[in-house]
């Protein structure tokens, strides 16, 4: 079998928001796919290995392999399937609907969920929950406004688009963090009508390969 033939292998850790918004792309379109866990606390965080490093060099999940090449990034992933596989699209046909999606999703992506990645909070040290707090509570008061304005059933009309892959996954970071989701009513209206579907759930962190048995669904 070629190496474009092959099927994907995506590098992801269970409670990684990056690789969960990649593995709902995934279950939408319906691609099939083998999953390499990487954790990201073992050993030290098995993303500092040298064989990962030569993988993705800003070591980091999630990675694809996939048609031949890797892929790191989780909206350049998401993007690269949504060329490949249209069906379903997650991107509005709309222009103004699609510049919508994708200014929801790089407000969660670049403006919230870094703020208080593994790697940041390192180095925040105690306080680390104050901080992540802080930074998703400041995200989510814009986000919430932004939403008010864009969302019908989900964050841009009734269509799940690229900026709801993005939005399940931060909201379980604010509820890990004991984010108080009070002030959030579009937040979390969006948020409970996403878990319902079949493609949220199958590939939710709670019922992943890694998945510690004590947070198992």
């Amino acid at each position: 079998m070629s190496a474009a033939a092959a099927k994907p292998i995506l590098y992801s850790y269970f409670r990684s928001s990056c690789s969960w918004r990649v593995r709902i792309a995934l279950a939408l379109k319906g691609i099939s796919y083998d999953l390499v866990p990487v954790n990201l606390i073992k050993d030290g965080g098995q993303q500092f290995s040298a064989e990962f490093k030569a993988l993705n060099p800003m070591q980091q999940v999630p990675a694809l392999k996939i048609d031949g090449i890797t892929l790191c990034q989780s909206l350049a992933i998401i993007n690269y399937l949504e060329e490949t596989h249209p069906n379903p699209r997650l991107l509005p046909k709309d222009p103004k609907k699609r510049a919508q999606v994708r200014m929801i999703a790089d407000h969660i992506v670049s403006g919230i969920q870094p703020l208080q990645n593994l790697s940041v909070l390192k180095q925040v040290g105690e306080k680390k929950m104050e901080w992540a707090q802080n930074c998703i509570t400041s995200g989510f008061q814009a986000l919430e406004q932004i939403l008010q304005h864009t969302a019908g059933c989900y964050c841009v009309g009734d269509e799940v688009s690229m900026a709801d892959l993005c939005l399940v996954p931060q909201v379980a970071n604010a509820e890990r963090f004991k984010v108080d989701m009070g002030p959030y009513p579009t937040i979390t209206r969006i948020n409970k009508a996403l878990l319902e579907l079949e493609a949220f759930k199958i590939t939710h962190p709670s019922r992943q390969p890694d998945t510690p048995a004590e947070l198992r669904a």
